[in-house]
């Protein structure tokens, strides 16, 4: 059963921090009904929307225009480059440094994991603000 706390927020805000203080991204991370644990970068020099649109050209619009968006982590290949990509492989790679595991099997209806994790790009009433 999923299940997030504040000690595994720790972990992996201790874990973000090595990642995203470096390169001067600042993010929020909270805990969500105890079961999810949702990182929202909220300002930096990369420009994470704008390599998007970029990349995936006019097919992807969405929320982008309005300065944020809701990322899959799933699919980061087919939605950014450079170094954009690599950060945010970074960030996913840290959200599941607190015992994540998943067994979960679609085809028998069984979901399986130690908590879902959400990442966002701004927010739909605070904007990704890209510094000089």
């Amino acid at each position: 059963m999923a299940y997030m706390n504040q000690e595994k927020k720790a972990v992996i805000k201790a874990n973000l921090d090595k990642v995203l203080k470096p390169l001067g991204i600042k993010y929020s991370l909270r805990v969500q009904d105890y079961m999810s644990i949702t990182c929202t970068l909220r300002s930096g020099k990369v420009d994470f929307i704008s390599n998007c649109k970029a990349k995936t050209g006019e097919t992807f619009r969405l929320t982008a225009d309005k300065g944020h968006m809701q990322v899959n982590q799933y699919w980061l290949d087919d939605h950014f480059t450079g170094q954009p990509l690599q950060i945010l492989k970074q960030v996913s790679e840290a959200l599941k440094s607190a015992n994540y595991y998943d067994k979960s099997d679609a085809m028998i209806d069984y979901f399986d994991t130690a908590y879902y994790m959400h990442l966002n790009i701004g927010d739909w009433d605070k904007p990704y603000k890209l510094e000089a």
